[in-house]
């Protein structure tokens, strides 16, 4: 279950574009595993407009040291909520809810793992490598974005991985084009078994593409926005298919972020698909 702290501020860093906070986050780290997200209040909670928390995969944790539990997330300066935390300074106070969602499923044995991680997408990626390692399991990364600057952990994906490439949709770094121009080519060097991704939607769909079509198994955590974290407000629905091949919309702060890649339907999101369970009946097919 995850609970709601009030964490102090340790560090802001810049890295590249983005910005990683580490906020204390007593009990925190005990429950946390990949995949799972952090909700952050943003602004004065008395006289604040931005009211809606914002959602940031968990990029690190740490249980022990002179601060006790922190928190590790990766903060892209991209509108006036985000900005906000990006000015936060050593010792300010943020109100967390930690940790959220379904994370990564780990296999039971040592297994081939392709990594893929679009921009700060690939923040959750460095702990799930970690543990994959720890489990016997081979580990490759594939980073991606449109430019170096929006790269993210290229050193850090260089400790921990056999191989990483990189590249980027202008040459800047790393071979030219999107992230999943090569992870076919790396996919089959690797023998790989299981693809792990974060990322845009449009990456996430060609993962599980690729995936199927080498008969890999694909595991994705979508960046669908979420508003309040919790599965109240019902805004991150996306048709995602059940055991039992009915089609619903699923919430991706609860039954999400992860999801198996071939039972999101990637073509129909954003959309409530006609078959979909419960989808709207047009007035003149109404009995």
């Amino acid at each position: 279950m995850p609970i709601q702290v009030r964490g102090e501020v340790v560090s802001v860093r810049r890295t590249g574009q983005y910005f990683v906070l580490t906020v204390t986050a007593p009990g925190v780290p005990e429950l946390t595993r990949p995949g799972h997200f952090s909700a952050l209040a943003i602004g004065d909670l008395d006289s604040s407009s931005l009211i809606l928390r914002r959602a940031f995969s968990i990029y690190g944790v740490q249980s022990r040291g002179i601060y006790g539990g922190t928190l590790d997330v990766v903060v892209a300066d991209s509108g006036p909520g985000t900005h906000w935390l990006t000015q936060r300074r050593r010792g300010d106070s943020l109100d967390i809810i930690a940790p959220l969602g379904r994370p990564f499923s780990l296999p039971r044995e040592p297994v081939s793992c392709v990594l893929v991680g679009g921009g700060y997408g690939a923040a959750p990626l460095f702990m799930l490598a970690e543990q994959l390692r720890s489990r016997g399991c081979r580990v490759d990364m594939l980073l991606g974005a449109s430019t170096e600057e929006k790269l993210f952990g290229v050193l850090e994906g260089k400790r921990i991985a056999s191989t990483v490439t990189i590249t980027t949709e202008d040459g800047s770094l790393g071979d030219t084009g999107r992230v999943t121009d090569l992870l076919p080519s790396v996919m089959d060097k690797a023998n790989a078994e299981v693809v792990y991704g974060c990322g845009p939607m449009g990456m996430l769909a060609a993962i599980a593409g690729f995936a199927g079509q080498r008969g890999a198994h694909s595991q994705c955590a979508v960046e669908e926005a979420m508003a309040c974290g919790i599965g109240v407000c019902m805004t991150c629905v996306l048709p995602v298919i059940g055991d039992d091949a009915v089609t619903r919309m699923v919430r991706s702060c609860v039954e999400g972020p992860v999801f198996r890649g071939e039972r999101v339907r990637w073509d129909d999101v954003g959309s409530i698909p006609a078959d979909a369970l419960g989808a709207p009946v047009p007035p003149g097919e109404r009995s």
